[in-house]
């Protein structure tokens, strides 16, 4: 399983939020300090804020902050919201007509459980420096 660099840059960028929380920053020393495109990260906070995960400020001293405390949010809500439904294998999710009489798509269910349990048990808090 792999995710994408909007994952990856997603998540650097929001725990770039929360060491500055409750301050909001612009996106443009967001992509700066991360060494991102400012262009990619307008459309991964796009998406940030249409999941209600951040906040965007407008105005001279505008930015991006987070929409809750950093203690709060956790790292599958993040992912799932850059890179949809965690699920190994089409097979792992309920849409499967095939999944109780298929033998390998209990291990895609036992993988996409493991998966989920890790990332939902770890906070963006924990992720600061």
């Amino acid at each position: 399983m792999q995710f994408s660099t909007r994952a990856e840059y997603g998540l650097k960028a929001m725990v770039n939020l929360a060491e500055a929380y409750p301050e909001s920053r612009p996106i443009q020393q967001l992509a700066k300090e991360e060494r991102i495109s400012v262009k990619y990260l307008e459309r991964i906070f796009g998406i940030l804020r249409r999941s209600e995960l951040v906040v965007s400020h407008k105005g001279k001293s505008g930015g991006y902050t987070l929409a809750q405390k950093p203690n709060l949010l956790k790292v599958g809500e993040i992912i799932e919201a850059l890179e949809g439904t965690i699920a190994p294998m089409g097979c792992s999710s309920s849409a499967c007509s095939q999944k109780d009489s298929c033998a390998s798509s209990k291990v895609w269910g036992i993988l996409e459980k493991q998966v989920r349990k890790t990332l939902y048990g770890i906070k963006l808090n924990s992720l600061l420096k």
